[in-house]
């Protein structure tokens, strides 16, 4: 924070940069502010463009957010779709003194270098498309993998069964993992139709303009698309101009972004130019709320916050305009008639450290929070989970909370919740149902990136190794989202890299005994030929390291022992050289979790998901943190 003088000096050297292409809000504009108000902070927003609906509508609402704060200024830069302008932008902002950067990308990767070394000195807010790596310190957006198969499922319900149905799907900037992820997802949602194919794909750079002149060229071989799959609204209406230019017909045009402004997909699919969208929320205004919460230091920040995605038809356009269009919050009840919140808390079990101190810190939030907490533990059941849930719903709890034992069966149990009324928040564990509106909320860890987080690690210590690594893996309870997203985040990253093979994955359970005798027959199988353990879990790895021991070799040394939680025992086994890398995965969800069910019952909307801020540890950091450790 600097002084109020020094803030409106700054101001007039943004007001100035208007002769570059920058500008300047709250010292300009319909609600001009007096340059005597105090400046307490300075915030920089950096676009690559001002073309797209999408990005508009995110000026405006960081705009309106940023009016509710009177001692709030921010500078915007349109970097008009040039990367290496908008990394100059970057640098003129940090230049002009900001103390907090929102940024949006269009080439994370190109751009990711200059947001790691601005993150080095300041906060920073990546909103909409996400950067490489993890140097960031908020993350706002949607689940592109998500939004992708929505509209792959979508797409199918639009071609009824036949022969011959061809997609042209159009990608934002080749490379980009947004790109990347909403196409695995749709992909992934037609995999069980045979009579539709991707009959081409092409990226046009987020811009209406080059979609319609790649498609045009296109058209000219494919004139016979059934329908376009765009990855946002602007190249979907530039399809749209492409089949008008080419007087093609008939063709249905699915979409992403849904924003309400002229040429949004809202108004697009009101008027019949797209069949559908799929909203992707700005998270403009998110962005200022958060900002103030980070410059403030305030405690619980998450590293990720997903905004859920909905569904526009011309079926529900008309409504979804008017539900926007109401700004009212009104508390829920529970709130107003002076009574404590009453949750069910459905626990799967006691089968770990990490679980014992996560259960205790829901208990103890709860508790300090006023908050009255209705607890079952489901010994590792989901039939008892479920039956646990019946009963919340009978005694007409407020909110139910549950941590899935596995992934899938929830679809009866969350139906009968969500026609009671009763919302449900996910702790730590997700689940897969066939209607994503059946649970609220999901607060925990991203497990992906927990894998991924792991192999950057392995990938980057032996780098200069000779020869093939052999790896057995440790795998946690079967259909579990841990299990899930571990796995896959691990063999993202090491299949870059043809000498990384894993030569066994094993299935856990997340306890101790199943890790040792798991690493006993790995041992059995394949003896010294072993160099490295990845464990999903602390406890897996603790009985792998006696494992090891009993065999008369050395872990840590002779093999090496990655691990995921970061609990006090792993720490411990970490800093006298057991182990070698452990990712956290914090059990502390209890104060985020009251927040949220405070925030919902006031009458905000929760975000889709709300990941947790976690570090890494190596056996030079661990004794550091082991003091601090809780659990």
């Amino acid at each position: 924070m600097r002084s109020a003088i020094v803030k409106a000096a700054l101001l007039g050297i943004g007001l100035l940069a208007l002769l570059i292409g920058l500008y300047s809000y709250g010292t300009v504009g319909q609600r001009a502010k007096s340059a005597e108000d105090e400046v307490k902070y300075l915030i920089g927003v950096s676009q690559p463009n001002l073309v797209e609906p999408w990005r508009v509508m995110m000026n405006e609402e960081i705009k309106r957010e940023v009016e509710k704060h009177a001692d709030l200024r921010v500078i915007f830069t349109d970097a008009a779709n040039d990367s290496r302008q908008q990394a100059d932008d970057v640098r003129k902002l940090m230049g002009y003194g900001i103390d907090l950067l929102i940024i949006s990308l269009d080439d994370p990767v190109m751009l990711t270098p200059i947001v790691t070394d601005t993150f080095r000195n300041i906060p920073v807010i990546v909103l909409g498309r996400g950067v490489t790596g993890y140097d960031y310190t908020l993350y706002i957006g949607t689940d592109n993998r998500l939004i992708g198969s929505k509209a792959g499922e979508y797409a199918k319900q639009l071609l009824d069964n036949g022969s011959g149905k061809r997609i042209i799907e159009i990608k934002g900037l080749q490379g980009a993992p947004t790109v990347e992820e909403r196409s695995a997802g749709f992909h992934e949602a037609l995999a069980d139709r045979e009579d539709i194919r991707i009959a081409a794909s092409i990226y046009a750079d987020w811009q209406r303009d080059k979609s319609e002149d790649e498609l045009n060229e296109l058209l000219a071989d494919h004139a016979d698309v059934d329908l376009i799959f765009a990855h946002n609204d602007a190249m979907a209406l530039g399809a749209s101009k492409a089949l008008a230019h080419h007087r093609i017909s008939g063709v249905t045009i699915i979409g992403v972004d849904g924003v309400n402004s002229d040429n949004g997909g809202l108004q697009l699919v009101k008027n019949g130019v797209l069949t559908g969208t799929f909203t992707s929320p700005t998270g403009g205004g998110e962005a200022i709320q958060y900002a103030v919460d980070i410059l403030n230091e305030e405690k619980g920040i998450p590293k990720k916050v997903i905004l859920r995605s909905h569904q526009i038809t011309a079926d529900n356009a008309e409504s979804f305009e008017r539900k926007t269009a109401v700004s009212e919050v009104k508390p829920r009840r529970g709130i107003t008639d002076h009574r404590p919140i009453r949750i069910g808390f459905a626990q799967v079990g006691t089968e770990s450290g990490w679980r014992l101190a996560h259960t205790k810190s829901v208990i103890s939030a709860a508790k300090e929070e006023g908050i009255e907490l209705l607890f079952e533990d489901a010994d590792q059941q989901q039939e008892k989970q479920i039956e646990y849930i019946r009963k919340f719903i009978a005694e007409r709890v407020d909110i139910i909370v549950f941590s899935p034992v596995i992934k899938t069966g929830w679809d009866e149990v969350l139906r009968e919740a969500k026609e009671a009324g009763i919302p449900v928040i996910l702790s730590d564990r997700e689940v897969k149902v066939s209607d994503d509106s059946l649970w609220t909320a999901y607060i925990g860890s991203d497990f992906t990136e927990e894998g991924r987080r792991a192999a950057r690690w392995l990938v980057q210590e032996l780098a200069d190794a000779e020869g093939g690594v052999n790896i057995v893996e440790l795998q946690g309870t079967k259909d579990s989202g841990p299990m899930a997203g571990r796995k896959q985040g691990f063999e993202d990253i090491i299949a870059q890299d043809g000498k990384y093979r894993i030569v066994d994955s094993l299935q856990g359970d997340f306890t101790f005994i199943s890790g040792k005798e798991l690493m006993h027959e790995a041992l059995k199988k394949h003896g010294s030929n072993i160099h490295v353990v990845y464990a999903h879990n602390d406890d897996m790895a603790l009985g792998a390291i006696e494992a090891i021991e009993h065999a008369g070799l050395r872990p840590g040394k002779d093999i090496l022992v990655i691990s995921i939680d970061a609990t006090k025992a792993a720490l411990k086994a970490l800093a006298a050289g057991k182990m070698n890398f452990v990712v956290e995965c914090t059990p502390l969800l209890g104060p985020q979790l009251m927040k949220a069910v405070k925030d919902y019952m006031a009458g905000k909307e929760l975000p889709m998901k709300i990941i947790t801020s976690e570090g890494v540890f190596t056996q030079e950091t661990a004794k550091r943190e082991l003091a601090n450790r809780e659990y």
